[in-house]
C-alpha cells in the first residue's frame, strides 16, 4: 500500500485545490477559519503551518502579516503554494511533519496543523512526539491549532461511500475500511480525457484519533485545550501553552 506522501504526490495533490472548491475559495475560506480563532498574534509573528497544502491557511497568515514555515511532503502542493503565494513573507519546505523543528531557528508565536494532517501520522505514538516538539518549538503561551477528522467511531454500510466532489471533468469518492487503529482511505478518481474517461485508484492509511487522545496528549505536555467544531465536518482543538 502506498504511503501517505506516495498517494498525495500520484492521486490527490493535482486534484487538490479542485478538491477543496478551486485555490482562491479555499484561501478565501481558510483566512475566514483563522480571523474566527481571534489568536491576536503579534505583526511579524512566526508561525509554522504543518501539512500546508497549497497555502489555504498559510496565505491567509502571511497576508495578515506573520512571517510562515510551510511545510508539506508534496513538491507539487509546495509549487502551488509558491505561485499562488507571490512575494508574500512564507518560507516552504519539503519534508515530514515530524522534523519540523530541524528548519525553525527560532521559538513560534504559534503552530497550525489543520485539514487533517494529524491522522496522516504513521503510528498513534507519534502523536505524543508531534505535541512534545510543538510545545519545545513555541514561545511561552504560544498557540497550538489542530484540525482533523474523528474516525474513532467507524461509519456503517453504505455511509462508507463518500462523494468527495463532482463536475462534467472528474468524479472523487472515497470508501473507507476500518481497521483497529487505522482506516484505509480508497480514493476512486474518474477524470475525463475527450470521449473517454479514465479511473485510477489508490489507497492510504489514516489513523483513528478520538479528541479525547489528542487533548489529553496536549494537557500532558503542558497545553490548555478546547474542543470546537471545525470546518467541513472536521474537529477542531486549539491550545495554549501555559
Amino acid at each position: 500500500m502506498p504511503s501517505v506522501a506516495e498517494h498525495y504526490e500520484r492521486v490527490l495533490s493535482p486534484v487538490y485545490a479542485w478538491m477543496a472548491g478551486g485555490a482562491e475559495a479555499a484561501i478565501n475560506a481558510g483566512g475566514v477559519e483563522l480571523e474566527a480563532l481571534n489568536l491576536e498574534l503579534a505583526p511579524r509573528a512566526r508561525v509554522v503551518d504543518l501539512g500546508c497544502g497549497f497555502g489555504m491557511h498559510a496565505i491567509p497568515l502571511a497576508r495578515a502579516g506573520a512571517r510562515v514555515l510551510a511545510m508539506d511532503t508534496s513538491a507539487h502542493l509546495l509549487a502551488e503554494l509558491a505561485r499562488l503565494a507571490g512575494d508574500l513573507d512564507i518560507e516552504t519546505v519539503q519534508d515530514d511533519l515530524l522534523s519540523f523543528r530541524a528548519h525553525l531557528k527560532e521559538k513560534a508565536a504559534a503552530v497550525f496543523c489543520m485539514g487533517d494532517t494529524l491522522t496522516h501520522l504513521p503510528e498513534h505514538t507519534n502523536l505524543d512526539f508531534l505535541v512534545q516538539e510543538v510545545a519545545e518549538a513555541l514561545a511561552p503561551a504560544g498557540w497550538f491549532v489542530l484540525s482533523f477528522r474523528d474516525y474513532s467511531q467507524p461509519l456503517l454500510d453504505d455511509q462508507r461511500f463518500i462523494p468527495v466532489r463532482s463536475d462534467e471533468r472528474r468524479i472523487l469518492t472515497c470508501f473507507l475500511e476500518y481497521e483497529e487503529d487505522t482506516v484505509v482511505v480508497h480514493d476512486i478518481l474518474h477524470e475525463r480525457g475527450g470521449d473517454a474517461w479514465e479511473t485510477s485508484v489508490s489507497s492510504y492509511r489514516k489513523l483513528r484519533l478520538s479528541p479525547d487522545r489528542v487533548i489529553g496528549s496536549l494537557e500532558t505536555s503542558g497545553f490548555e485545550a478546547r474542543r470546537e467544531a471545525g470546518v467541513r465536518g472536521m474537529v477542531r482543538v486549539v491550545a495554549r501553552l501555559h
